[in-house]
């Protein structure tokens, strides 16, 4: 039984299926994971060695060229760069696309065991690069208390408080003041009396223990022996004995004190112009990103209920809440799609002029998104901007198979075929050409997944969607609207009014013929209030189907002009599509944006903390700024990416108020205007990304003497400040380490009976000392760390004199009798690209392409004179998107492939799918022309609206020659030419309608209101001009170019 027929005879179990479908629908659409994008995994693991009090030379030969040396070997790895910083080395490995990243982090996890590390620096730690990794909401805890009692709070209260919410993955807390017990020694006495700092060091610990002392058995009771001699408090620490000298006990307070302070600071928030603690929250996995939001808010407003007077005139601010942006950006995606879905309706009404069948049609929507979400759910996609863009996407597509099966349906019963007979027969004809189209639209995202990059991960939850629509749509056109059209509702005859059975089974169409009524008053009512606008669209469209079957008969009659016109126009549009600009993806502007800040190298924390300041005293003036917050001594975190901690950087994230949102650039410009005034600092400005982890520009200088890579870069960097659209212009060798570096004499400390390792231990401990012990109080456990007192370690002179002498020795020797000590300027970091050196000179842009910058650059460079060994290449954004758009040329160049053998093996035919995909080249005319219009670029979005095309504009040419084909297979076939004039004039109106309905229901995406329009606009954009010309110019070049290829009669 055909599926024609099994709807229109089963009525009721289409009406069952349907309901089925909404109601598992509507259950997985509950059950969606509601998150700003699809999941995306980078392939990138950072491998970070921390080993304390190393300068970055010294860094790059100990630790990152053996770690590099390592992972280079592991399979799939692209490249290997590395960044070697005092204390920090980080070794960056870019994996091939589509490489499972769990077993790529296994792999390196073994390599790295197999090295052989200095033995005080850390273990490696890998680091993923994960846009979802990057915490959903960042709370600041300021004012009222002290620095130490806030830190204590957020670590006590709110942090353990909100870990246990449900989808929180972990609290993060910086910022502050750290408690930490300081014992700080005179190493001058302790020198005097023989004894070691780390004497005293091994004693602390050895001291501070609980031990068990077994079980003791008295008679009948058993005791179990406990030793407690714990520390209880920093007091009792100084009656520590240290040693006995001369017979008397030395106690710690006689060579020392112990003091109450924090931890050395390693980083300062500071919000809305006062220093604060930062409390960041980072989701689980799978976690719902809104719910865990809400979830937090919540607990928070009962949490300042409950501890009011633990925190005092202390206030709470929220800085960050992704959910915000997420709930906006989804609404408007989805009001998008409502406002394109009844703009698509009134279109319908006013071709068809019956609310019937208006409504008919119209329940495709409805009922193929809610399918979508069921079908979402069992593939585990989300809701997101992507998928739902998608749904949008698809809204105007929905009923095109509705339309073209409701309008065929609809010319039978005008000429007098029965409901039933014209339900089926209208169905039949037209059910081959809605699968092909359905189909070709379908196939065009199978190349997805041949897609690398971002580009292939970002839009595949945009391709599962519309297909899943699609489909949903296809069953819906070709089930439920034959049923539907099928039924008669009209009033009992005489004879059935007599008949009992007759009246009981029609009496469910009795109450649908009333129904039937009412929707005729209300379509009669519509009819009338839409009278000015049913007259202008009567003239418009009235004028235009009486004008095209006249230009068309003159188009088959003048083929050679005709064509030549396209060729043309053709030739014309993409000759002006060489100016179009190129860029990976369009930035989303959210309100709000970051600023890293960075002083000479060298630049004590409190110096910069000091200048962050002043410049949050001097933006807190400026216009529609709402929020500043500040992050002293790191350069924040993206994505669980690597952040760089150091004294002299700083990053700022400014929010705008809501009223201001729209002037983003104009308030960027404002702050830069406020940084340009700060001696000595460079700044770079950067909005929160989620596709890139890259600058937009990188110029990579590689070679291998530093101070010609610094000469080198030098040179490039003043050339690239000279562009215009480039701002921020940073390089990686400006600025210098400050270092004090100790030259040994080996023969001094070979005759003090000691070694330089040892000598190095001991400046080690007595400059940043070590942590010998802990103290316990509550769950808490608090460092006790010993070093030399501060007047010992101030300065130059003071290392000079700091005794090294083993305790053996007779007599204390000061540093400077083995060894000279002299201060120099030293790297502030040391990159590596691929083994090689390399200086890294960064850029963003202003009101300028990525394609244009790049070229500029690479022409500039071109003519620089480069040593042996030395090479000059840009990479950042630029190398991603050349990456992408390579993929998404030959995704584009399989999606017209597959269209192709989709329509063959409908049509039987190698000559007509030919004929159809003349309509692809139209359709680039009209994209091009609409972005020439719209001033957009070229991207990856675009991209994807154009293979989205590819697949759309043959629908129109499918239906129009498929119903040539009609006209000349029957019985009494018509000649070719009138065939073509009969299907021209036949199909014209339902073309229309599926192309303005498509159009309007994509107008409002297009308009690029609300947030994250940036990634919505520019493909509805592309698909609009592409569909708009491509219709208009198939209706006459298709026919001309059918008549000239098919040589039959």
């Amino acid at each position: 039984m055909k599926l024609v027929d099994f709807s229109t005879s089963r009525r009721v179990t289409v009406a069952m299926i349907m309901v089925a479908v909404v109601a598992f629908g509507s259950v997985g659409f509950s059950r969606l994971s509601l998150n700003l994008l699809p999941d995306i995994t980078y392939p990138t693991i950072t491998v970070r060695t921390e080993y304390a009090g190393t300068a970055p030379a010294e860094m790059e030969r100990l630790i990152t060229e053996p770690v590099e040396g390592v992972v280079g070997v592991v399979s799939n790895v692209v490249r290997v760069s590395s960044i070697s910083r005092p204390d920090l080395s980080d070794v960056i490995i870019e994996f091939g696309w589509g490489t499972e990243m769990d077993f790529a982090a296994l792999d390196v996890r073994e390599k790295l065991d197999l090295l052989n590390l200095p033995q005080d620096a850390s273990k490696p730690v890998l680091l993923r690069f994960d846009p979802s990794l990057d915490p959903v909401m960042r709370i600041a805890l300021y004012g009222g208390n002290s620095l130490m009692e806030l830190r204590r709070v957020a670590e006590e209260r709110i942090r353990l408080d909100l870990e246990s919410l449900e989808g929180v993955a972990a609290v993060r807390v910086e910022g502050g003041l750290e408690e930490e017990i300081h014992v700080e020694v005179e190493t001058s006495r302790l020198a005097s009396l023989g004894i070691s700092i780390s004497q005293v060091t091994q004693r602390l610990a050895a001291e501070n223990v609980n031990l068990t002392g077994g079980l003791l058995k008295d008679g009948e009771a058993e005791f179990l022996v406990r030793t407690l001699n714990e520390f209880t408090d920093p007091a009792s620490m100084e009656d520590l004995v240290v040693a006995e000298v001369g017979g008397a006990a030395l106690r710690l307070a006689d060579v020392g004190r112990v003091v109450r302070g924090h931890r050395e600071r390693d980083v300062v928030t500071r919000i809305n112009g006062r220093e604060g603690v930062e409390i960041a929250i980072f989701k689980e996995g799978d976690a719902n990103t809104v719910a865990v939001s809400e979830t937090v808010k919540q607990r928070l407003e009962s949490f300042s209920e409950r501890y009011a007077d633990l925190l005092g005139d202390a206030e709470v601010d929220l800085v960050v809440d992704q959910a915000v942006f997420i709930e906006q950006s989804v609404s408007e995606v989805l009001s998008t799609a409502l406002i394109g879905g009844v703009l698509a309706i009134i279109v319908l009404f006013l071709f068809l002029r019956d609310l019937k069948s208006t409504v008919i049609i119209s329940l495709s929507i409805p009922i193929s998104v809610v399918a979508t979400f069921f079908l979402m759910y069992s593939t585990d996609v989300s809701l997101n901007i992507m998928s739902l863009g998608g749904l949008a996407l698809g809204i105007g597509m929905l009923v095109d198979s509705s339309i073209v099966v409701l309008e065929n349906v609809q010319r039978y019963r005008d000429d007098g075929v029965d409901t039933l007979g014209a339900a089926r027969r209208g169905t039949s004809e037209v059910a081959q050409a809605v699968i092909a189209a359905t189909m070709t639209t379908i196939c065009v995202f199978v190349p997805i997944v041949f897609v690398e990059g971002v580009a292939g991960q970002l839009f595949r939850d945009q391709a599962l969607t519309v297909t899943y629509s699609l489909v949903a749509a296809l069953f819906v056109a070709l089930m439920l609207l034959p049923m539907l059209s099928s039924i008669a509702l009209r009033p009992l005859s005489r004879e059935e009014e007599g008949d009992p059975a007759a009246r009981r089974v029609r009496y469910l169409a009795g109450v649908l013929a009333w129904v039937a009524r009412l929707f005729a008053l209300i379509g009669r009512s519509l009819l009338v209030v839409l009278t000015p606008a049913l007259w202008l669209f009567d003239r418009l469209y009235g004028v235009t189907a009486e004008a095209y079957p006249r230009l068309l008969r003159w188009s088959l009659g003048h083929r050679l002009v005709t064509l030549a016109v396209f060729i043309l126009l053709g030739a014309g549009v993409l000759l002006q599509a060489r100016s179009l600009g190129v860029e990976l993806i369009p930035e989303m502007s959210q309100g709000e944006f970051l600023v890293d800040l960075e002083w000479p190298a060298g630049t004590p924390l409190e110096a910069t903390a000091t200048q962050v300041a002043h410049i949050d005293e001097q933006l807190r003036n400026l216009a529609g700024i709402q929020t500043a917050f500040s992050l002293v001594g790191a350069s924040g975190e993206t994505g669980g990416y690597a952040d760089e901690k150091k004294e002299n950087l700083a990053q700022v994230f400014i929010r705008l108020r809501q009223e201001e949102r729209q002037a983003e650039e104009s308030v960027m410009s404002s702050v830069r205007q406020v940084l340009a005034q700060i001696p000595d600092l460079d700044y770079k400005f950067s909005r929160p990304s989620y596709f890139s982890f890259r600058t937009p520009i990188e110029v990579e200088v590689t070679g291998y003497s530093l101070q010609t890579l610094q000469d080198l870069s030098t040179r490039v960097a003043d050339q690239m400040r000279r562009m215009p659209g480039l701002v921020d212009v940073r390089s990686s060798a400006e600025g210098g380490q400050p270092e004090i570096q100790v030259i040994f004499d080996r023969q001094r400390v070979a005759e003090l009976g000691t070694t330089i390792q040892a000598i190095g231990d001991v400046l080690r401990n007595k400059l940043q000392g070590e942590v010998s012990t802990e103290l316990i109080r509550q769950d808490r456990r608090i460092d006790v760390r010993v070093r030399a007192v501060e007047d010992e370690r101030e300065s130059v002179a003071d290392l000079r004199r700091m005794i090294i002498s083993p305790v053996s020795y007779p007599v204390p020797i000061p540093l400077e009798a083995v060894a000279d000590v002299i201060v120099v300027e030293g790297p502030a970091e040391i990159r590596r690209l691929d083994q090689e050196r390399a200086v890294l000179i960064t850029a963003n842009l202003s009101g300028r392409d990525l394609g244009s910058a790049v070229a500029e650059i690479e022409a500039s460079t071109a003519g620089l004179a480069l040593p042996d060994g030395f090479g000059i290449q840009v990479g950042g954004q630029n190398e991603e998107m050349v990456r992408s758009f390579a993929s998404m040329k030959f995704a584009l160049t399989l999606a017209i492939f597959l269209v192709y053998l989709v329509m063959a093996s409908q049509f039987e035919s190698l000559l007509h799918p030919l004929v159809i995909m003349f309509t692809i080249p139209l359709g680039l005319i009209g994209s091009v022309l609409a972005l020439l219009v719209t001033g957009q670029t070229i991207s990856v979005v675009v991209l994807i609206g154009l293979i989205m095309l590819a697949g759309i504009v043959v629908n129109n040419a499918i239906v129009l020659v498929d119903y040539i084909n009609q006209l000349r297979r029957r019985d009494n076939g018509l000649p070719k030419i009138e065939a073509v004039l009969e299907a021209g004039r036949l199909r014209f109106r339902p073309i229309l309608m599926t192309t303005a309905t498509t159009i309007l229901a994509l107008l409002p995406m297009a308009l690029g209101l609300g947030e994250g329009a940036e990634i919505r606009a520019p493909m509805a954009i592309t698909v609009i001009g592409g569909l708009l010309v491509s219709t208009i110019l198939t209706l006459v070049v298709i026919p001309v170019v059918y008549t000239s290829l098919d040589r039959a009669n």
